[in-house]
Formats: structure tokens, sequence, C-alpha cells
């Protein structure tokens, strides 16, 4: 066991990347303790990536590099301006507004940080803000991406944890509300402090215009539940509503309607039964190509091309931690490395809430250190047994290590969305840091309540019936 570790914060510490430090120590630890014959490297490997649900990572990001190139992005920065931009410090509560949206289609904080970054931080520091507080809130509102339906880390740890990865898609919905609420307040708080004014003139005409856009999004599952009442089929009804939908979309150009009904789509689609969770990923693809081929035309075959090649790479990099990661941590549980750090946590107590804080400071830690993937597929494994012995709900326990994991995503030494922003705002990665730090605190709240109001996560998949 000690080689395994050793080997591993080893290869760490000499900048090695993680997925080829847990694949090398590995080797290194088979090799030496002959625990395993060696061709049990490459079967594990292999069978860390034979799963179905695994087919929704590739197709989540695609659907959020296509989302990128189709102008969704501007399109969102548009709506958001004309709901929040009145309001004292506009851009910082557009910023978190937009990443709302955005989540609901792309489901990973990386996209989030390139797309919606990239115009987010011009904008403010454009208006006046300082390059710090644009990466600050940038940053935060980045991690709502996997928190906010869909989520590429619900996915992986629906597939590790073995539970409904639709019931972890919803629980994510009220906690991203309470995130969002978090961060506005936040902002808030630096306007009246740095006092600021807004940045667009309050006006009802483009108030009212983001409201109609909101309001034909909500009364789109009502249309449907009208229509099935009144006798026809739940498909017809969806069939013609859509049609009506796209027909008043295409006559008065909105900024965002279609962006909003992308999580309504596959949410719906999800509870109609029309597609598992791994297939609604293909659903927001085949959205993202209808918005960006046919009801914006803003792409070409060049960009579908570039976007495809893009996602390729980016999927290789997280199913080659996944692999790396699945023998590491199988070898953890061989070598009883895992009981004994169960047996190590229960010593110290079985109060669960206890447990829960003990949790959250070991996956913060380790967030910090090791990508998000590769935390979730060593984690998941240590970790449940002990969550299911003392009555913890693994649903409740996924948003809570998903939200560890985005917060060590501001983090160095490691922290990929820290870097990303480090590159887009041309900053030193110490000074993004520091411009990142006001921002842990509505971060830790929001963890905080999660942790300790488990209903803030299970209400809503009891009451849609997928969970107990």
């Amino acid at each position: 066991m000690l080689l395994l570790l050793g080997g591993f914060l080893v290869l760490m510490l000499l900048g090695v990347p993680v997925a080829i430090a847990m694949a090398a120590s590995s080797l290194l630890y088979i090799l030496v303790s002959g625990v395993t014959p060696d061709v049990t490297l490459a079967q594990r490997m292999i069978a860390g990536v034979e799963s179905f649900p695994l087919l929704a990572v590739p197709f989540f990001i695609l659907a959020g590099n296509l989302m990128n190139i189709a102008g969704v992005t501007g399109r969102i920065y548009k709506f958001a301006v004309a709901l929040v931009g009145w309001m004292r410090g506009g851009l910082g509560h557009v910023n978190i507004i937009g990443s709302v949206i955005f989540s609901g289609m792309s489901g990973t904080a990386i996209a989030d940080a390139a797309g919606l970054g990239t115009i987010e931080i011009k904008a403010m520091k454009d208006h006046g803000y300082s390059t710090e507080f644009s990466v600050g809130v940038t940053a935060a509102s980045a991690t709502l991406g996997p928190i906010i339906p869909p989520s590429l880390p619900f996915v992986i740890y629906g597939m590790m944890a073995n539970v409904s990865i639709g019931a972890l898609f919803l629980g994510g919905v009220i906690p991203g509300i309470v995130m969002t609420l978090l961060m506005m307040a936040t902002v808030t708080y630096f306007a009246h402090k740095n006092k600021w004014g807004s940045d667009t003139p309050f006006s009802w005409p483009q108030l009212g215009s983001a409201g109609l856009e909101i309001t034909i999004v909500l009364a789109f599952p009502l249309a449907i539940w009208l229509m099935v009442l009144a006798g026809m089929s739940t498909n017809m009804a969806v069939v013609i509503g859509l049609g009506a939908l796209l027909a008043i979309d295409w006559y008065f150009d909105f900024s965002a309607v279609m962006a909003l009904m992308a999580p309504v789509i596959l949410i719906g689609g999800m509870t109609l039964g029309w597609f598992t969770p791994t297939e609604a990923a293909v659903a927001a693809v085949i959205w993202s190509l209808f918005l960006g081929l046919v009801r914006y035309r803003t792409m070409t075959l060049k960009t579908v091309a570039k976007a495809t090649f893009d996602t390729i790479e980016t999927t290789a990099s997280v199913l080659f931690i996944v692999t790396a990661a699945s023998i590491f941590a199988w070898l953890l549980t061989v070598s009883q490395a895992a009981q004994m750090l169960s047996d190590w946590m229960l010593s110290i107590t079985h109060n669960k809430w206890v447990f829960l804080a003990l949790a959250n400071v070991l996956i913060l830690f380790v967030g910090c250190f090791i990508d998000t993937t590769a935390a979730i597929t060593i984690l998941v494994p240590i970790l449940l047994p002990i969550v299911l012995k003392l009555g913890i709900d693994p649903i409740h326990f996924g948003l809570i290590m998903t939200l560890n994991l985005m917060i060590g995503l501001l983090h160095p030494p490691l922290g990929m969305v820290l870097f990303v922003l480090a590159r887009v705002a041309k900053l030193s990665v110490e000074r993004t840091t520091v411009a990142i730090l006001p921002w842990l605190v509505p971060l830790m709240v929001a963890l905080i309540a999660i942790t300790y109001i488990p209903e803030l996560t299970l209400w809503l998949p009891k009451y849609m019936g997928l969970s107990k």
C-alpha cells in the first residue's frame, strides 16, 4: 500500500500528469508485490471504461463545444444583460446568470470558463471592472456548470456509485439555485462597497422581453400537460408544442429561448422516459447541431469538424484518466487501503454529520491536487461503503462530492479553471488565485448548506419519483 501511494505522490511532486502517475505507480506496485498477474493492469483499465453511462462523456463534451461555435454564448450574454444588467454591479450578475443558462447545456466547468468566460471578462473590463473582480466572479460562476443539469461529474459518479444519473441531475437543481443566489448576493455586496452603479439603463421593454422569453419556456411544459389532459397523446403534444415554439422563435428571433429550452428538453425527455441520461447527451448534441446549422446558421462543416476534433482530444484525456484511476482504485481496495481508511474514519465517529464534515475536508483537499474525474473514480469506492453504512443518501453525497471538487478546480496547484481563466484574462496564476479567494465564501456557505440540509438535494428527485 505504501509503495502504491508513495509512488503516486512522488510522481505527482515531479510534475508527472495525474493519469500517468496513477498508471505507473499501479504497474510498479503490481510488479513488486506480485499481488496480481501483470495482464490484470490492462484488463482492469479496459473494464474501467466498459460502461454504457460513460458514452455520455464525449456527447456532453461535444454539445458544449458545439454550443460555443453556434454563437449561443453571445445570445445568452445578450439575454442576461437585458434581464439583470440594470442592477448595481450589473455585469457581475450577468456573468452568473449566463453561467446558469450555459450550464444547462454543457455540463462542465471548463467549457463555461473557456466559452462564456472570454466574452464576460472582456465586457466587464471594458465597463471599468477590475480584472481581478472579473476573473473572480467568472471562476465562481463556472462551478455552476457541473451542478445544474446536465453534468459530466454526475455521470461519472452515477456510474461509480451505481445510482440514478437522472436523480443526480434533478438533485442538482435546487443546490444550483442556492449557489446562484449566494453569488448574486456577493456581487451586490461588492457593488455597494465599491459604489458601483448599473451597466445598462433600466428599460421596461428590455426587461419585459427577457421576462417574455422565460415565460415562453416555462409555458412549454404547461402547454404539453394541458394538451395531454385534453386527451392528446404525449408524443403528439410534444411535437405540436415544439413546432409552435420553433415557429414563434423564428418569427420573433428571441435571444435565448432556444438555449433556455435545452435543459427543459433534456430533463423532460428523461422524465417522460424518452431517453436515458446517457441518451440525453446525444439529444443535447442534436439540439446543438439544430441551433447551429438550421436555426442560427452559424456553423459550417469546418467549425463542426474542429469541434469534433476538440471533443476527441478532450474525451481521450478524460477516459485515459478514468482507466488509470480505475486500476489505482482497484489496487487500493485489494491492498486493503480503502478498508483501513474506512475503519479509521469509523473509529473517529459513527455520527453521519461529523463524517460529512471530515469527508468535506478530505474531498476538498484531494480536489486541489487531482483531476475531478480521477478523484471521483478513486474516492467513491473508498467512501461509499461508509456513506451507506451511516445511512447517508448516495445522491446527497454525490452533490457534496461534486461541489467540493468544483471548488478544488479553483485552487492551485492543479485547478483547471484557475489556469484557463489565468490564460483568458492574461493574469499570472498567483494574481488569479488571489482574485478567486473572496468567492470561496459564497461557495463554502453553499457547501455547508447542501451538506447539512439534505432536502435541498433530495426533495426534487423524491417528488419526481427518482429517489426514495
